[in-house]
C-alpha cells in the first residue's frame, strides 16, 4: 500500500511540475505532451495498481515489472531519438544562420570600408 501511495505522490509532482513549467513558458507544449501523459500513468498505476499485471498477463508477459520496465525503456529511446533529431535540426539551422551572417558582415564591409576599420 505504501508504494501505491508514493507511485501517486510521485505522479502529481510531475503532472503539476510540467503544468508549472508550461505556464512559466520554460517547457514547449510539444515536451510537455510526452512528460504529462508519463505523469497521467503513473497515477493511474498508483490508483489501480492491478492494472500492470492485467495488462502484462493479455500481453503474455510474465510480470508487471518486466512490462513496466519494457515500457520504461522504450519510452526513454524514443525521447533520445526526438531530442538528438531535434539538435541535429537545430545544428544545421545554426550553421546556415552563421553564414547568413558571414555574408551580411562581408556585403556590409564591402559597402563601407571605414566602418570595417573602426570595428
Amino acid at each position: 500500500m505504501r508504494t501505491h501511495v508514493v507511485s501517486l505522490v510521485a505522479g502529481l509532482i510531475a503532472v503539476g511540475l510540467m503544468v508549472e513549467l508550461l505556464r512559466r513558458r520554460q517547457l514547449k507544449e510539444k515536451y510537455a505532451v510526452l512528460w504529462v501523459l508519463v505523469g497521467t500513468g503513473m497515477l493511474l498505476l498508483a490508483v489501480w495498481p492491478g492494472l500492470l499485471d492485467m495488462t502484462a498477463r493479455a500481453l503474455s508477459i510474465k510480470s508487471g515489472p518486466n512490462l513496466l520496465l519494457f515500457v520504461a525503456a522504450l519510452v526513454l529511446i524514443v525521447v533520445c531519438v526526438h531530442l538528438s533529431w531535434e539538435v541535429s535540426r537545430l545544428e544545421d539551422r545554426s550553421r546556415a544562420l552563421a553564414e547568413e551572417v558571414g555574408l551580411l558582415r562581408l556585403e556590409l564591409d564591402r559597402q563601407s570600408p571605414e566602418a570595417a576599420q573602426r570595428s
